[in-house]
């Protein structure tokens, strides 16, 4: 069973033409998050950048994360596409590089039916022995993972749960529900849902923000399993003072700059078309991570 904070970490880039994968950086960070106490690292979700990573750029940074991690936690990685084969193709080589488990975003530009859904999950688990775990995030794919589709994907057994990124707390609950009739759970993906989602059962969160304030999404697990509820109430609604300052520009440009500005790694631009943030919104950045005395 998966606990605790996961960290989905941006992917560092030089800035030089080619915007190319900056390693170092890579091990700076995921150094600092697990000194921290994450509970996994999650390379190539969608503050990853994944959609924006050649086919071959995705194995190489897979396979250096599980070598630098070393087993210190598990490594989650983002093996989804919009085309059943490539994502066979990639999970395979997700198992091939090292990692322990498999992130899976429905497809999206298109909106399949629920049982070309189905066929799609059941057809990439049966090609990978390692564990599987869908990814729904609406916003950006167009459609919600229906629940009667996870129900019946939940009895395969290595589709062992779903990250949900909606922040629809109905559909929370109803994931949650299949959860406790399965050997599967629900990961919160929804950096503002965290407290209500750990009410509901849920055991784990795969939270963006702990990129810059993993102290903050650590101390916050623990005081919500301990009970704490002023504590975790407390912690909850700091962590709106960076996903307000996230909304200034595209993602994940803001986050990124927001983790170099606090000296944590030097993590570089989100990969063009994005832009890096200006001045203006350095400026307020670093009002931000003054909040949490990450900026003298």
């Amino acid at each position: 069973m998966f606990n605790g904070i996961i960290t989905p970490i941006v992917t560092p880039f030089n800035r030089d033409k080619e915007q190319s994968i900056n390693y170092q950086a890579t091990q700076e960070l995921v150094d600092k998050l697990i000194s921290a106490g994450v509970r996994g690292i999650f390379a190539l979700g969608s503050n990853g950048e994944f959609h924006v990573l050649t086919h071959t750029e995705k194995i190489a940074f897979v396979k250096a994360v599980v070598q630098y991690v070393d087993h210190r936690v598990p490594v989650f990685a983002g093996a989804g596409a919009c085309s059943t084969s490539e994502t066979i193709a990639l999970s395979c080589e997700m198992k091939a590089a090292g990692a322990d488990a498999l992130s899976i975003i429905n497809p999206y530009f298109i909106k399949p039916q629920d049982d070309e859904l189905f066929d799609f999950y059941h057809d990439v688990a049966a090609s990978v022995d390692l564990p599987v775990i869908m990814y729904n995030i609406p916003k950006n794919t167009g459609y919600n993972i229906p629940v009667n589709v996870v129900r019946k994907l939940a009895k395969i057994d290595n589709i062992v749960g779903i990250k949900d990124s909606s922040g629809d707390v109905d559909l929370i609950r109803k994931y949650q529900e299949v959860a406790t009739d399965n050997k599967f759970q629900v990961l919160i993906g929804s950096d503002s849902k965290i407290s209500v989602a750990y009410k509901l059962g849920v055991r784990a969160a795969i939270a963006g923000t702990s990129n810059l304030i993993p102290n903050i999404l650590v101390s916050l697990d623990h005081a919500l399993k301990d009970g704490n509820d002023q504590e975790a109430e407390k912690l909850q609604k700091s962590i709106d003072v960076l996903r307000s300052a996230l909304k200034l520009g595209t993602v994940p440009a803001v986050l990124k700059r927001s983790v170099e500005l606090a000296n944590i790694a030097n993590v570089g631009p989100a990969r063009k078309p994005v832009r890096e943030t200006t001045t203006q919104v350095d400026q307020e950045i670093i009002k931000m991570l003054k909040y949490y005395g990450l900026h003298s």
